[in-house]
């Protein structure tokens, strides 16, 4: 067996593991890493715009930031297991399993897109007013404290 097809049989079988683990939020969490990934390349075109010197520690900050929002979809994913299991103990049967972490994807995803909009409109590209008011119209509604 090449070397390359053993890669492809650990890719595959650790996208599969994670889709089994994600169920029902595996796309949105997928949509939620693509979103960073636009965010940290967008952010990087739009720092020359911005007079900003891009650099290794500025670079590495902007990764680990997006691996803590992934490490917060895990948090929900705990909570909402913590919630069925606390449910459950009570005599609640509780129908939703994954509320806490869809919510966190959103609100991560909202706080994404208004990012890589801000950084579009930092490189000069003009925006529909209306896209970035339905993004933070819709980020507001999400909130429920504004921890910035």
């Amino acid at each position: 067996m090449k070397f390359i097809d053993k890669i492809k049989i650990v890719v595959v079988g650790c996208l599969t593991a994670l889709n089994s683990l994600l169920g029902i939020m595996a796309i949105p969490f997928y949509i939620l890493v693509g979103t960073n990934i636009v965010d940290y390349f967008t952010g990087i075109a739009a720092s020359a715009y911005r007079g900003e010197a891009v650099n290794s520690n500025k670079g590495f900050r902007g990764i680990a930031k997006k691996v803590c929002m992934w490490l917060l979809v895990a948090i929900g994913y705990i909570l909402d297991y913590c919630l069925i299991i606390m449910g459950n103990t009570i005599g609640i049967t509780i129908e939703f399993k994954c509320l806490v972490s869809v919510a966190v994807i959103f609100w991560l995803l909202f706080n994404e897109i208004i990012s890589i909009l801000e950084n579009i409109n930092d490189i000069g590209t003009p925006l529909p007013p209306f896209v970035m008011d339905i993004a933070k119209f819709l980020k507001d509604k999400a909130d429920v404290n504004d921890f910035e």
